[in-house]
């Protein structure tokens, strides 16, 4: 390959890296054709960009983004396909769901992650990444954590009680 075309491709991963909030490198050399189609499908169901790329080519289009991912480099060795997405913990719970389905299958395996700026390094990491709410599900339960006191207040107003007797109740609530 040229090194003109080497960088268009470095460049084009850097691109595509940019447009989303969060990535998982991902071990799928040992996957076959039918498996490989049932996961690209997955990924396109669930909004994630699979994509196979060559380490070097990767460590160079990490090498020219900001910020830091020296602890992602160790990762970058066989073969290792990058799944993009815009939730971080889709691509976790995917991986998870194909692994429970076939209880024998040891790929798609986790290499490493990049998740709202934090590196996590290691298949361990999985069920942790699993477990991330993302800004969506935190929105929804600052949201319910908010609603519930006004809730509260909104249906003793319209069951007629009043102000005194709704500041007695509050009041032996606290107590």
């Amino acid at each position: 390959m040229r090194k003109e075309d080497k960088g268009i491709i470095i460049n084009k991963i850097a691109e595509t890296i940019k447009q989303f909030s969060c990535f998982y490198l991902v071990e799928t050399a040992g996957l076959d054709a039918e498996k490989t189609s049932a996961l690209r499908r997955a990924c396109n169901k669930a909004d994630i960009k699979l994509v196979v790329v060559k380490n070097t080519l990767l460590h160079k289009a990490l090498e020219s983004l900001d910020g830091d991912y020296a602890e992602l480099y160790p990762a970058l060795k066989g073969a290792t396909s990058l799944m993009l997405s815009n939730v971080g913990n889709a691509p976790a719970k995917l991986i998870k769901d194909i692994l429970k389905a076939d209880k024998d299958a040891t790929l798609p395996a986790l290499k490493a992650a990049y998740v709202e700026e934090t590196v996590y390094v290691g298949a361990d990491q999985l069920n942790t990444l699993a477990s991330i709410k993302s800004k969506s599900e935190l929105i929804a339960d600052v949201v319910a954590m908010l609603e519930g006191p006004v809730n509260e207040v909104l249906s003793a107003l319209d069951a007629g009680t009043t102000i005194h007797g709704l500041l007695d109740a509050i009041e032996e609530k606290n107590a």
